[in-house]
């Protein structure tokens, strides 16, 4: 495809989409590969469509999706409630500058608040920006409340943790690949294992401002801590008056069962990052939220984003919510997980080392004389999207819309997958 002045004619009056349907999968493939940074690995799979649990490339190949955007399209692909709320909001405004209040904004907020159990909330765009965004909160707490010396705060976080790509982020991240090349590292933060209460209490200090951590480590692997973790993770917090953060990017909005995965247990935040389901599947929206104590530190200037909290995202994700609320999707979430897992478990017999994970977010760990190369190969072969995690896990995390008759299509293919593989070693 040549770039000339009659293509860029053409779209413009013809819109992106006749210009995407002249594509080839190897085309479409190409071009990434040639024009784009190479900053992902992607399966060999171009996706020209979507609906449901479901998804074609050019060629026509039907796929049920079970990697859902990391937790992202947990309402399915174009979800017609949020269709329509989109729709509607487009021909009302898209973007307001923050000098403005919004109607939409004001009802998100409120919206959001009420549905985590929390005091206030401020909207953003990523995940990684809402962590972002709690970790300012925290260390401004820490200096303007707890009175910890200026600029002598620290953090607590977990061994293999995944909060986002930030710099700050992956500076205190313990996977090598993520951290390699960008330093230098902002200070501040110390390193405990995960699912260990003890080793927490024994890292607090009097300069501790918060512990930040995934209440179930997604990227990892689906590492679930032990019961009782999150709650004495809270006591700990409390009794040393450190704000606990829980990073619900993907955990949160039903995924594990509960609203929240901090619901499992009495383990309430001071402050929240939340994020991909918020979006419908349709947008990025993100936000911080947290106790009126830990959000009333930041002042006017301290922070901000130039979309964050705009009407057409603050819309489409007050509609989000409504729909996991009224659809019970929590519900939802906790009986497809138990179906999946059993119907996984019966059909991978010796294949499987370990299935871990609540509600509908469960990572399958194959035992080590099946090459994860070929099981990714095979599960693409039988139309199944899924990617592998870490220690020859496939995480398996598709829309919590998902139908009973799609799982039970996603038990089928998974089965043959896995004995197309297995029935070669």
């Amino acid at each position: 495809m040549a770039w000339d002045d009659a293509l860029w004619r053409r779209i413009a009056e013809r819109g992106v989409h006749d210009a995407i349907a002249r594509w080839t999968d190897e085309q479409a493939i190409e071009a990434t590969e040639r024009f784009g940074a190479h900053n992902y690995h992607p399966l060999p799979v171009n996706i020209v469509r979507a609906k449901g649990a479901r998804a074609w490339d050019a060629q026509g190949k039907e796929y049920l999706d079970c990697v859902g955007a990391y937790s992202a399209v947990a309402h399915g692909h174009l979800a017609e409630a949020l269709v329509r709320e989109a729709k509607a909001q487009l021909e009302r405004s898209t973007l307001v500058s923050r000098a403005f209040y919004t109607p939409e904004m004001a009802l998100f907020v409120q919206a959001l608040a009420e549905y985590s159990g929390l005091d206030a909330v401020c909207p953003m765009n990523t995940g990684a920006e809402a962590v972002e965004t709690c970790i300012k909160l925290a260390r401004k707490w820490a200096y303007t409340v707890k009175g910890v010396p200026e600029d002598r705060a620290e953090i607590v976080v977990c061994e293999n943790n995944f909060h986002g790509r930030t710099t700050t982020i992956v500076g205190f991240s313990t996977e090598e690949r993520y951290r390699r090349f960008f330093g230098p590292f902002a200070p501040g933060f110390r390193i405990v294992p995960f699912g260990d209460a003890e080793a927490l209490e024994a890292a607090v200090t009097p300069n501790t401002a918060a512990f930040l951590a995934e209440p179930i480590q997604a990227e990892a692997g689906v590492i679930v801590p032990p019961d009782g973790y999150l709650a004495q993770v809270r006591q700990v917090c409390s009794r040393h008056r450190v704000l606990l953060v829980w990073d619900e990017v993907q955990t949160g909005f039903c995924r594990t069962g509960r609203r929240f995965a901090w619901n499992h247990e009495d383990a309430r935040p001071d402050l929240m990052a939340v994020g991909k389901a918020l979006g419908g599947g349709l947008l990025p929206v993100s936000a911080a939220v947290g106790t009126r104590e830990a959000m009333a530190v930041f002042q006017p200037g301290d922070h901000g984003s130039t979309f964050g909290g705009n009407p057409l995202a603050c819309a489409v994700a007050v509609a989000a919510v409504a729909v996991m609320e009224a659809e019970d999707y929590a519900g939802r979430a906790e009986r497809s997980g138990a179906f999946l897992r059993t119907a996984f478990l019966r059909a991978g017999g010796g294949s499987i080392q370990e299935i871990r994970g609540k509600g509908l977010l469960l990572g399958v760990e194959f035992v080590p004389e099946l090459p994860a190369e070929r099981l990714q190969e095979a599960f693409l072969r039988h139309g199944l999207l899924t990617k592998e995690a870490r220690r020859r896990t496939f995480r398996f995390a598709p829309p919590i819309a998902t139908e009973q008759a799609e799982l039970e299509e996603i038990a089928e293919r998974f089965e043959s997958a896995v004995r197309s593989v297995a029935g070669t070693m």
